[in-house]
This record gives structure tokens, sequence and C-alpha cells, in this order.
């Protein structure tokens, strides 16, 4: 299920493109596995935007750890030289249609597009 605010959204990359998807963008370091280029269906793939490996591979996707997670990787995007631009494409995409962070974990709630759509909003976590 894709969560939308500010016509922001995150979506699963192996769920089904949609037209309602808009411009696709894929926020995950690593291409997920089993997924063609053309299946993925994206505007854009931002792997230098997503957690550092050494911070995805700690967190693991254990729920437990999501709240640290979402600390430590605000505070990579704070750091990263590539966020700024990042954020300034995406908000204007975002207010001239919808943009759909895509992103491979099997977690739909606690991953790093969830994270990285209320950091583009302003949302509180």
């Amino acid at each position: 299920m894709a969560e939308e605010n500010s016509g922001i959204a995150a979506k699963r990359v192996y769920a089904q493109p949609e037209e309602a998807d808009g411009f696709r963008v894929l926020v995950d370091r690593l291409w997920p596995r089993g997924i063609s280029k053309e299946k993925a269906s994206l505007g854009l793939w931002c792997r230098d935007i997503a957690p550092s490996a050494e911070l995805r591979k700690w967190f693991h996707h254990d729920p437990e750890k999501y709240a640290e997670f979402c600390s430590r990787y605000l505070a990579e995007l704070e750091q990263n030289p590539a966020a700024a631009a990042f954020r300034k494409m995406m908000l204007e995409k975002a207010a001239a249609g919808r943009v759909t962070l895509l992103y491979a974990a099997k977690d739909e709630k606690n991953n790093n597009a969830a994270v990285l759509r209320k950091w583009l909003t302003g949302e509180e976590s």
C-alpha cells in the first residue's frame, strides 16, 4: 500500500506499476532482486540518497531498531551532499504531479522510503 503526503508516496518496487504512481524513483542502494529495469518502470534510480551500506546492514529490517534507524538515516541525509538537490528535485516533481518512492523491503511501514517521504514532506516521524 502506498502512503502519500503532498503528492509523494512510497511503494514496493515489486508492486505493479500504475499510471497513478506518476514519477517513479527507486531509493534503494542495491538493485532489487528478480526485477527487470522494464518491469520497474523507473523515472530515476537515486542510489546515493539511500542509507549507507553500514546503516542498512546494521538495521537489517529489524522493527525493534526502526526508531534508531530513522535517527541515523536522517543524520546521514543531513551530511549527504546529494540530499539538497534530491529534495529540491522531488518537491518540484511533486508540485507538478505524483512522485512515488520505490523500495524493495518487505516491511511496508518500516523502511528507508518511509523515512525519506517524511523527510521530504516535513511530516513528523
